[in-house]
């Protein structure tokens, strides 16, 4: 008899200090995701949804190559035509990040390589954005005869420039990280080999904040963005009405009258 082979995680997910580490290892196919990771990714968030301990999230890729390059189009992860994932795509987006409005922590993404068609959705489903010098970024479906299905095509529209997302969109072209700072959507471009610090910057600066302050920003800004500012501004939204009365608000302004640095309770 023989032993059954070991299940291999690869997509892992890690806390420490009130921050989600999540990995996509799969760098045999430079961290493309197929519907296992699809799956598994899902669960990660809906699993930080429901952990009021979170207050910052970092995706990533593993290894130096890659943070993702969309959905695994190797020979035995492609089981559907265009058509057939177009009518069967996940509500919450690729990864199920893309698309998904209710996670109210901040994602940091950590692009450390190639961020292409599904791996750019994930970007754009971040709040915060730090590549490396090395990193490239693209919408590089069409050079397939695919689709940016997962949000792609209507964020980045939404998030630089028209002309030049539609330079992107229509092209399929790779676009290094120290242009994508330029129209906006990367925040920090660093070498690769600071980039770790200059991400720990970034959590530790979301950590400064006050956890309940910083779940009512998303929220607001994650539920309201069809609405005009007035619009917004009026609703009750369950995060907003915590954080107005929590131990956070009352916190910050005892810890501002004693000159001390605040210690958040979180609640």
């Amino acid at each position: 008899m023989t032993d059954s082979p070991a299940v291999v995680d690869e997509v892992t997910l890690s806390i420490e200090n009130h921050v989600a580490t999540v990995v996509i290892d799969r760098q045999h196919v430079l961290n493309a995701v197929d519907g296992t990771a699809q799956a598994r990714l899902n669960a990660i968030w809906d699993q930080l949804e429901a952990d009021p301990d979170v207050r910052a999230v970092v995706i990533t890729g593993a290894g130096t190559r890659a943070f993702c390059v969309g959905a695994d189009m190797s020979a035995a992860a492609v089981d559907k035509t265009g058509l057939q994932y177009w009518a069967d795509l996940d509500p919450n987006g690729f990864g199920g990040l893309s698309l998904r409005t209710s996670l109210d922590i901040p994602v940091i993404a950590r692009v450390n390589g190639y961020a292409l068609g599904g791996g750019m959705e994930i970007v754009l489903g971040a709040d915060i954005v730090v590549a490396a010098g090395t990193a490239r970024f693209g919408l590089t479906e069409p050079r397939v005869g695919r689709l940016a299905l997962d949000g792609g095509i209507h964020q980045l529209v939404r998030r630089i420039p028209h002309t030049q997302a539609m330079g992107m969109l229509l092209t399929g072209r790779k676009a290094p990280a120290a242009e994508m700072q330029s129209m906006g959507l990367v925040n920090e471009v660093v070498p690769a080999e600071e980039l770790d610090a200059a991400v720990q910057r970034w959590v530790e600066a979301v950590l400064a904040c006050a956890p309940t302050s910083v779940r009512a920003v998303k929220q607001m800004v994650t539920r309201t963005s069809h609405l005009s500012a007035a619009e917004a501004r009026g609703l009750r939204l369950p995060a907003l009405m915590a954080a107005l009365d929590s131990e956070d608000s009352a916190e910050g302004v005892r810890a501002f009258q004693e000159k001390r640095p605040p210690v958040w309770p979180g609640r």
